[in-house]
């Protein structure tokens, strides 16, 4: 067993650095990131004096990432990393029916992740994912890397376990309902034991919306405390065509409020547009998830009827607050909504020291969110603006609403 103050860590797929700050919290020390967009090296270089390896993975010899991180094979601690899978993702299923999954060349970053594990022998691994990855019947992509795990077992002589599971974030204190997939395991062959949620899960997404619980962390905890933004580079107000129509949406709605069974104006067909369509923050619950590719009016929003700021993003995220992410709107948004909460990396990255490096972490939580206390209450409603005319809603328009669906609103999943 390895033991060390400062376990060292590389980090592939770093994009942001969501993982690594929380691991950083947890007590790791990254010796290396490795992430190939220029926005997400430019915030990792900024923040941090993490060395960062920009490019794709593919084209980096293993021995280069060890010497980057002044390691030798089986010094590692911790090899971490979330190939990103669109192949994987709920979104995907809806473009094409069902994703190519495997025989899509996108899902090479699997075999890459494997190649490095292979070829650095870490002491312990962390690899996240979207949870269509573990999609009851299309789990191929985990037997993938259950085989190719044994196969380095056999070539190498180790006896790396293997344990997954679908972690919902709001459920350890991230004030965001995010769920991922998180297969972690050790080269001596312990099973990993994923920590109990440190909050009663009583709250779920639903078609209705969040149903609050006194144990969760809110959208207020989390952003209560900003300032509406004046200076920050991302522009605040909802355009497109359906920006205006957001002051008429509650608290903690979207646009479910206005049809047939909702209490505002019958304007869209039920289950017609994408969950986070018109999607709006309630102060008295935690976020929905943050997307990394959302439409012009792809949520959530701010209870303001504002865009989120780049600090709300990441607070949302629980980053440190002394991160701060660079680049353009698009490019922010993106870097936040593709990480890692890092409360949720912090969470495991302590149950990962005790369990197997027999160093457990007793004072609270670095990056949870303070309560806040008293939540104010929801803002007014305002009426529809006139532009917006009720219309009856055909058998026809809604198959033409659904086609009409743009790629950049792949954020999160269709009511069909």
């Amino acid at each position: 067993m390895i033991r060390s103050k400062s376990p060292r860590v590389i980090s592939l797929y770093s994009g942001a650095g969501g993982l690594d700050y929380g691991l950083e919290a947890a007590g790791f020390e990254t010796a290396v990131c490795l992430e190939m967009d220029k926005h997400c090296c430019n915030t990792l270089r900024v923040n941090r004096p993490w060395p960062v390896m920009e490019g794709k993975i593919e084209t980096f010899p293993t021995d280069s990432i060890l010497e980057t991180a002044a390691l030798k094979s089986r010094e590692a601690a911790l090899l971490v990393g979330g190939p990103p899978c669109q192949p994987f993702s709920k979104s995907g299923y809806w473009k094409t029916g069902d994703a190519l999954r495997l025989n899509d060349p996108r899902a090479n970053t699997l075999e890459e992740y494997m190649r490095v594990l292979e070829e650095t022998l870490p002491y312990a691994f962390i690899l996240e994912n979207v949870y269509g990855l573990a999609y009851k019947g299309k789990d191929e992509g985990l037997l993938f890397l259950q085989d190719r795990l044994d196969r380095i077992n056999k070539r190498k002589k180790t006896h790396y376990s293997f344990t997954w599971k679908v972690l919902n974030a709001s459920h350890y204190g991230v004030p965001q309902v995010r769920e991922r997939v998180f297969i972690i395991g050790s080269r001596d062959g312990k099973v990993f034991h994923f920590p109990q949620p440190t909050l009663s899960p009583a709250i779920e997404a639903s078609p209705e919306g969040l149903f609050a619980s006194e144990d969760y962390r809110c959208a207020w905890d989390a952003i209560g405390d900003l300032d509406d933004p004046e200076e920050e580079a991302l522009p605040s107000k909802v355009g497109g065509r359906w920006g205006d129509l957001l002051p008429s949406i509650p608290e903690g709605k979207n646009y479910l409020w206005h049809t047939n069974r909702g209490g505002g104006k019958e304007l869209f067909g039920w289950r017609t547009r994408y969950w986070s369509f018109l999607l709006k923050l309630s102060k008295e619950m935690p976020s929905w998830t943050i997307q990394a590719q959302p439409g012009t009016a792809i949520g959530p929003f701010h209870w303001k009827n504002r865009r989120l700021t780049m600090r709300e993003m990441a607070r949302l995220q629980t980053f440190p607050d002394n991160v701060d992410v660079l680049g353009g709107n698009s490019s922010v948004q993106r870097q936040i909504g593709n990480a890692v909460p890092s409360l949720l990396a912090e969470v495991l990255g302590r149950a990962i020291l005790d369990q197997y490096f027999s160093s457990a972490v007793n004072e609270p939580l670095t990056l949870l969110s303070p309560r806040r206390r008293p939540i104010p209450k929801a803002e007014d409603v305002y009426p529809v603006p006139k532009k917006y005319r009720p219309v009856p809603v055909s058998a026809r328009a809604l198959r033409e609403e659904r086609l009409t669906l743009t790629p950049k609103d792949k954020g999160a999943s269709i009511h069909v």
